[in-house]
C-alpha cells in the first residue's frame, strides 16, 4: 500500500513538472527551429538565432550593464549587511526579531510606487541620479536587502558565534579580526547562497530598470523587451537564454543551501 501511495505521489510531482516544462520545451524548440508554420513539428532546425544573438553588440553590452549593476548592489550588500548582522547576533540578539520586520518594508511598498517616488525625490536633485546605473545599484540593494539577511542570519544561527567569539578572545585575537578570520570562513556557503539567489532576482527585475533608467542604460530586460517586435524565433533564443543563466545560478543556489543544511 505505500509503495502505491509513493507511486502516485511521484506521478502526480512528474505531471506537474511535465506540464511546467511543456512550454520551456516548445520555447527552447522554436528557438533552434528555422521556420515552423502551420506544421506540428518545424520544417528544419538552425542555430542561426543564437549565434546572432551572441554576436550582437546591443545585448553584450545590456548583459554586462546588467552584470554591473548585479555585482554593485551585491558588493555593497555584503559589505553592509554581513557586519551588521554579526552586530545584531552578537551584541543585541533580541534585535533580530524587529529585523525580520523591517527587511519586509521593501515588499511591502510595490516597485512602481517606489520608482515614482524615487523620481520625485532625485529628478531635481543637484546630483544626476535618474538614468545612471547608480540609482539602479542603490535600489536593487533594497531589494536583495531580504534574500540577503534571511541568508545570512540562518548561517549565523547554526554556528555557535558566541563560543568561538570566546575561544577566539582567549586566544588573543581581537573582534575584529574573530570575525573577518574566524566567523566570515563559517559564512561562506550561506553568503554564496544569498548572493546566486539573490543576482538571479536582480538580473530579471524589470520595473525599476524600466522606470528609472529605461533605454538610457539599457539592462538585459529591457533589451529583451524593446527586442519583442523583433523575429520570433530571435525572442525564443533570447528567453533560453536568459532562462538558463537563470537556472545555472538558482542551482549553484541551491547546492550552497544543501551544504548549509548539510
Amino acid at each position: 500500500m505505500q509503495n502505491a501511495n509513493t507511486a502516485f505521489h511521484k506521478s502526480v510531482v512528474y505531471s506537474i513538472v511535465g506540464l511546467m516544462m511543456i512550454p520551456i520545451i516548445a520555447t527552447f524548440i522554436y528557438s533552434i527551429s528555422s521556420r515552423w508554420g502551420a506544421t506540428i513539428l518545424p520544417d528544419g532546425f538552425s542555430l542561426q538565432w543564437y549565434g546572432q544573438l551572441l554576436t550582437d553588440d546591443r545585448f553584450l553590452a545590456a548583459f554586462g550593464r546588467s552584470l554591473f549593476i548585479g555585482i554593485s548592489a551585491l558588493t555593497l550588500s555584503v559589505v553592509l549587511i554581513v557586519p551588521a548582522i554579526f552586530v545584531v547576533f552578537y551584541y543585541f540578539p533580541k534585535l533580530d526579531k524587529v529585523m525580520n520586520i523591517l527587511i519586509l518594508l521593501p515588499f511591502a511598498v510595490p516597485p512602481v510606487v517606489s520608482s515614482v517616488g524615487l523620481l520625485q525625490i532625485y529628478a531635481d536633485s543637484s546630483i544626476p541620479l535618474v538614468g545612471t546605473p547608480w540609482i539602479l545599484i542603490g535600489t536593487y540593494f533594497t531589494i536583495a536587502l531580504p534574500f540577503m539577511y534571511r541568508a545570512i542570519a540562518n548561517s549565523f544561527e547554526s554556528i555557535n558565534l558566541q563560543v568561538l567569539m570566546d575561544a577566539a578572545h582567549l586566544l588573543g585575537a581581537s573582534t575584529t579580526r574573530a570575525f573577518l578570520l574566524i566567523i566570515l570562513p563559517n559564512l561562506r556557503k550561506g553568503l554564496m547562497a544569498s548572493l546566486f539567489l539573490s543576482f538571479s532576482f536582480l538580473l530579471g527585475e524589470f520595473v525599476f530598470a524600466n522606470i528609472l533608467v529605461g533605454t538610457r542604460y539599457e539592462t538585459l530586460q529591457i533589451y529583451l523587451y524593446n527586442m519583442r517586435q523583433t523575429s520570433g524565433h530571435f525572442t525564443s533564443a533570447l528567453v533560453m537564454t536568459y532562462f538558463l543563466f537563470i537556472f545555472l545560478l538558482t542551482w549553484l543556489a541551491s547546492r550552497f543551501n544543501r551544504g548549509i543544511k548539510s
